[in-house]
């Protein structure tokens, strides 16, 4: 009887160790997230523009489940994300469809803005250019418009 315990606990053994290789090999596989940061550093309709398409165009091309987006605004281009921006609408449906939109609050102190100027639903982070530095540290790709 003793025997037959220890063998169905060789089996289990064997069994789970079996199981967790194959799911190993199967994340291994498994493609990484593409990961883009986009600076977006002047107060230029056209260029907000140019970012936006930038995003829809990576997640149309990469599907958007495979591709995280931050869009980092600071100094002159925080102006696209006060709430009476003429960018604000299609801010709105790039945060909508999954980017993210990052406002350096050291712009935002410079500029004598508070969060209530802003455009809802966007991110703050404290420095812009060390969001942008932090992510490309990651690994993300880096993209300027």
């Amino acid at each position: 009887m003793l025997a037959v315990a220890r063998l169905s606990s060789l089996f289990v053994i064997a069994l789970l160790a079996t199981a967790s290789l194959v799911a190993s090999a199967a994340l291994a596989d498994a493609p990484a997230k593409n990961r883009v940061v986009v600076q977006v550093s002047d107060n230029d309709p056209a260029k907000w523009s140019l970012a936006l398409n930038n995003a829809r165009n990576l997640q149309t091309d990469l599907g958007a489940q495979n591709v995280e987006i931050e869009i980092v605004a600071y100094g002159p281009g925080i102006g696209m994300l006060k709430a009476e921006s003429v960018a604000g609408n299609r801010i709105g449906e790039a945060l909508h469809s999954g980017v993210k939109v990052s406002a350096c609050e050291n712009t935002m102190r410079g500029q004598k803005l508070v969060k209530s100027d802003m455009l809802d639903g966007i991110g703050y982070v404290p420095a812009g250019v060390v969001e942008i530095m932090k992510r490309q540290q990651e690994g993300w790709a880096y993209l300027r418009p």
